[in-house]
């Protein structure tokens, strides 16, 4: 197979075991990647509004009808799924979420809150406040971010008092993880993949996705802190 440049569509969230995963798949083959990353209303956008190869994205993407007509393949493995979490910049205290009630008194308690609400993690935080009754409250303390890195820096540098979002992005060197939601009010975003309808170089992107799904790409994910397939 002649070396390609794919055009890859990707979730923010996946982003530190992506890269590692496309380094070795570059490595491996003499392909190049070429990845944007993005939150839900963004690769939607980038879906609907150019051309790419493929897409590792949250499963939020495929519910828009737009978005999922820019797909060719019929199956869409699931790649990753992660939780919901909370931390804090690196040594403050550690509020309580062992239970929701908790976690919804901690959640009130803080003075802001960084996360990114037009995103995926958005969309099931979202749903978990409503559950605890506290949609509105939690729309006024947010300080919505642009992407994970800013999440990370809202609260290392005092501006949000936590960071909720997904715990693979949330570990850090600048922040103390005080640990995952509660099993009760626990959400995952779910990563899929799928090659593109009009992909310049389909055979190079479904190798990659075969890549993607393997073993070995697999230990990366786990190693990151997300859960594969």
């Amino acid at each position: 197979m002649q070396a390609a440049e794919l055009q890859v569509l990707a979730g923010g969230g996946i982003a530190a075991p992506l890269r590692v995963i496309a380094t070795q798949f570059e490595t491996a083959t003499g392909h190049k990647l070429i990845i944007r990353f993005g939150t839900t209303p963004e690769l939607v956008e980038m879906a609907t509004g150019g051309s790419f190869d493929l897409g590792v994205v949250p499963t939020d993407v495929m519910k828009n009808a737009g978005a999922r007509a820019m797909f060719a393949s019929a199956e869409m493995p699931i790649v990753a799924r992660v939780g919901l979490a909370v931390a804090v910049r690196a040594g403050a205290p550690k509020p309580d979420i062992s239970t929701p009630e908790a976690l919804k008194e901690t959640l009130l308690r803080a003075r802001a809150l960084a996360s990114i609400p037009a995103s995926a993690t958005g969309t099931q935080l979202a749903a978990v406040y409503e559950v605890l009754g506290i949609a509105e409250k939690m729309k006024a303390k947010t300080k919505a971010q642009p992407n994970p890195a800013q999440i990370i820096e809202t609260v290392a540098n005092g501006a949000a008092d936590l960071a909720v979002f997904l715990v693979n992005v949330l570990t850090d060197p600048r922040l103390d993880v005080i640990g995952p939601f509660p099993g009760q009010v626990q959400r995952e975003v779910v990563y899929t993949t799928a090659v593109a309808a009009n992909a310049r170089e389909p055979e190079a992107a479904r190798a990659f996705i075969a890549h993607l799904l393997s073993a070995t790409a697999g230990a990366v994910i786990k190693a990151k802190g997300m859960t594969p397939g």
